[in-house]
């Protein structure tokens, strides 16, 4: 990916444009309009804070609200109470990093505000390396440079774009996932498993990730039935299975020991803040030391299960209550985008899914021709992905995280658009690029082609608009709701 070329400098200067609007937009948003008083998790600060502290909840408070108030508590006191344990490791442990290279201010700002300062830096810099991976996956997977120069674009005006600048862990899966299908898509198991298994780290859904381990095991497995000795190429498959399923579950198996030792084991509490402790007794959370929870003599003692179902709620079908059907409704546009893309796909390639991808190379060569972009046969196992993602989703979670869940787990929410895009805008089909100054002769950069329909707005065609419509509309929506604890979670 480096160093870069025209393409991906011009995503760089847009995904740079767009983190600073948003940090601009969340200030004056989180200035202007006043906090609506939500019940959501507020701890105590337990250090007294400054002027220069002040001026950094005011610029960035908007980024600590609802469960980024989670991942900053556990960045600075660690895991005390039972309920954080459904917030992974990862992204805490990168604030942690990140504080650590602000140490230089800690003597001006207090810890909470040097965590503020990280997660707009790190999250800055982990949504625009998110755009360029995604720019980088879509070429090598969509065989079109076009619709991964769109889709690069459209990801950084992502419906989920709040949370991907916000105290959440959605920019650094997101940066985490694209770069393990990229590295897949170039023939690297090891260095993809690795980064598979740090996502997952980062968040619980990283686990499905492994599919694209086993399919991509599967697909050589298949092909190479040629061979002499198809026993060994079968032990040797379910060995890689094995390795690569345990592979990517180690973060989470670690974690979930390591809330075992916390909780279940005797002489594992610690000392924890008087106010902290009060927190806990007020609003009936638990901490270690306590009476053993009933998760912990289950046969298979997972935290997380006990956690999404008793404090979220979380399980099948719970979520369809009358009273639930503005989520639905926040979540309709995602969900309408996912099925859409997904009923294309099968009706194009009909044989191809009912073999699971797993057709010989020389099939698969001839279609990639006959169908580049979003169409190609290498974006199957992606959609089935995002297919099982919307699914589970749906059935059994609070559906209004649909757009954050899959905006930052599947590059389908961006290459379905980027395919309707170049196939029904009439204004993408005229000049598409402009000279750039420094450019070797013979290579032309693309210009921006958001910014180009943006300012055409009435002359683009009705799905340009839908797509545009819903992707900025959500974009600076979520900035405004969610900077002040109104319901945009």
């Amino acid at each position: 990916m480096w160093p870069l070329d025209p393409s991906q400098k011009e995503v760089l200067r847009f995904a740079v444009s767009c983190r600073i609007l948003t940090l601009t937009l969340q200030a004056l948003f989180n200035v202007i309009v006043p906090d609506h008083h939500a019940d959501a998790f507020s701890p105590p600060r337990l250090a007294p804070s400054g002027s220069v502290d002040q001026l950094v909840e005011g610029l960035l408070g908007g980024l600590s609200r609802w469960d980024a108030e989670h991942f900053l508590f556990i960045a600075e006191h660690g895991y005390l109470y039972e309920h954080n344990f459904a917030f992974f490791p990862g992204f805490p442990l990168a604030l942690l990093m990140g504080t650590e290279l602000l140490r230089p201010l800690q003597g001006l700002l207090s810890q909470r505000s040097c965590l503020l300062v990280a997660v707009a830096l790190l999250n800055f810099l982990f949504s625009v390396l998110a755009a360029l991976t995604l720019h980088d996956l879509g070429c090598l997977v969509l065989h079109c440079p076009r619709q991964a120069f769109y889709a690069a674009m459209l990801f950084c005006l992502s419906p989920a774009n709040v949370f991907l600048a916000a105290g959440y862990s959605e920019a650094l899966f997101a940066f985490l996932t694209f770069s393990a299908m990229g590295q897949l898509e170039r023939g690297r198991s090891w260095a993809s498993g690795l980064l598979f298994a740090l996502a997952t780290g980062v968040r619980s859904n990283g686990l499905v990730s492994v599919g694209f381990l086993l399919h991509s095991q599967c697909r050589g497995f298949f092909s190479s039935l040629v061979m002499l000795n198809p026993l060994k190429q079968l032990i040797k498959l379910m060995a890689s299975l094995c390795l690569s399923a345990l592979t990517v579950s180690l973060p989470f198996a670690l974690f979930q020991y390591y809330a075992y030792t916390q909780f279940c084991l005797p002489g594992s509490a610690h000392s924890i803040p008087e106010p902290l402790v009060q927190l806990a007794v007020d609003k009936g959370y638990r901490i270690p030391g306590e009476n053993e929870p009933p998760w912990c003599s289950w046969e298979l003692p997972l935290i997380y299960s006990y956690i999404q179902d008793v404090y979220w709620n979380v399980g099948l079908l719970r979520y369809y209550e009358l009273k639930q059907v503005p989520n639905f409704l926040l979540a309709t546009p995602v969900t309408v985008l996912v099925m859409w893309a997904t009923w294309t796909y099968v009706t194009t390639h009909p044989r191809l899914c009912l073999t699971l991808g797993l057709q010989r190379c020389k099939d698969s060569k001839t279609l990639e021709k006959s169908h580049p972009g979003f169409l190609s046969p290498q974006v199957f196992v992606y959609l089935v992905h995002a297919a099982v993602l919307l699914l589970f989703g749906g059935l059994c979670m609070h559906v209004q995280v649909l757009t954050r869940f899959l905006g930052s787990s599947t590059p389908i929410v961006y290459w379905f658009p980027a395919h309707l895009l170049q196939n029904e805008e009439p204004l993408l089909r005229s000049v598409d690029i402009v000279p750039e100054e420094n450019t070797p002769p013979g290579i032309k950069a693309p210009r921006n082609c958001i910014m180009k329909l943006l300012y055409n707005w009435k002359a683009c065609s009705p799905v340009t608009r839908c797509i545009l419509g819903y992707f900025l509309t959500y974009w600076l929506l979520g900035l405004l709701l969610h900077c002040n604890f109104l319901p945009w979670t």
